[in-house]
């Protein structure tokens, strides 16, 4: 299934029935101008897959990942986000500076956010169903 990955795209794995989660791939997508990021939900076989491949615990729903087919390598929690905003250019860009405060210390308001989303935001009975104009941008 990893096999079969677009390797010249970069692929945010989400919790799917997170209502916050699904605002921001809405938000990911609309600055995707370059066509760079294709998704999938954590829960998905895709997700799944993933997930293992990389020897990541696929129960764990507390972390966007963002996964690069050309290198190998992912990232998760708040170096996956500036990753992703970095990926957007122009004054997304300024989001680099963030990288200055160790990883640790960033995903403190991260991990934060995350523990509290669904009681903060909801959360949905069932992932997002993509429509058919953004279909080819999920996996």
């Amino acid at each position: 299934m990893i096999e079969s990955l677009p390797k010249d795209k970069k692929i945010i794995l989400f919790d799917g029935v997170c209502n916050l989660c699904n605002s921001s791939i809405n938000k990911v997508i609309a600055r995707d101008t370059k066509d760079i990021f294709r998704f999938a939900s954590l829960q998905s076989a895709i997700g799944i897959a993933i997930q293992t491949h990389l020897k990541l615990d696929p129960t764990d729903l507390d972390s966007v990942i963002l996964y690069e087919p050309t290198t190998d390598r992912y990232y998760e929690k708040s170096s996956a986000a500036l990753r992703i905003m970095n990926g957007f250019g122009g004054a997304w860009k300024l989001m680099n500076f963030f990288y200055i405060s160790p990883a640790f210390l960033r995903n403190i308001a991260y991990n934060y956010i995350a523990k509290n989303r669904y009681k903060w935001y909801g959360k949905q009975e069932s992932c997002m169903m993509p429509t058919p104009e953004l279909k080819a941008k999920f996996l």
